[in-house]
C-alpha cells in the first residue's frame, strides 16, 4: 500500500486559489444570507480549507439595503455599543441602523459568526458591502451566486 497517497495537504497563502464573487442581497433574510457569507468568506466550502489560513473568496454584497428581517425584529432587536465613557452605552434598532448605514447591518451580522482573533479580523477585510446595485470591482469579473 502506497502511504504517500494519503498524506493530508494543508493549504497556505501560496496555494490558496481565492475568486470574487458576487451576491445579490434583495429580498433574503439576514441570518441565512449572513451565515452563507460567512462560510465562503472563511473557505469553509472548499476543499481544501484550513483553519489556520485564509482561504476563503472574495465577497461582494450588493443591494444590502433591501435585506428582511423575520418577525418583529426590525424594531425589537438592539445592537448594543458602549462609547468608553460613563454612562456611554448606546443602543439602536436594525431599523434606526439601517436609515443611517444600511451597509452596517450585514457588516455586523457577518462579523459575529467569524472567529474573534487576527485571523478573523483579516478574513473581515475580504467582504465587500454595497447599498446599491452597483459596485465598484467589475475588473475582477466576479461570478455571481444565488443561495
Amino acid at each position: 500500500m502506497n502511504t504517500l497517497s494519503y498524506k493530508t495537504v494543508s493549504a497556505n497563502r501560496k496555494t490558496v486559489d481565492k475568486q470574487w464573487v458576487v451576491v445579490d442581497a434583495q429580498g433574503e433574510i439576514l441570518g441565512r444570507l449572513s451565515s452563507n457569507i460567512a462560510k465562503i468568506i472563511r473557505g469553509k466550502n472548499k476543499p481544501y480549507f484550513t483553519p489556520h489560513v485564509d482561504c476563503g473568496d472574495n465577497v461582494i454584497v450588493i443591494n444590502a439595503d433591501k435585506v428582511k428581517l423575520t418577525g418583529d425584529k426590525m424594531s425589537d432587536k438592539t445592537y448594543i455599543s458602549y462609547t468608553g465613557y460613563p454612562g456611554g452605552q448606546r443602543f439602536i434598532s436594525p431599523k434606526e441602523l439601517m436609515a443611517k448605514h444600511p451597509t452596517r447591518v450585514i457588516e455586523k451580522a457577518v462579523r459575529g459568526m467569524l472567529p474573534k482573533n487576527r485571523l478573523g479580523r483579516a478574513i473581515f477585510k475580504n467582504l465587500y458591502i454595497y447599498a446599491g446595485n452597483e459596485h465598484p470591482h467589475v475588473a475582477q469579473n466576479p461570478t455571481t451566486i444565488k443561495f
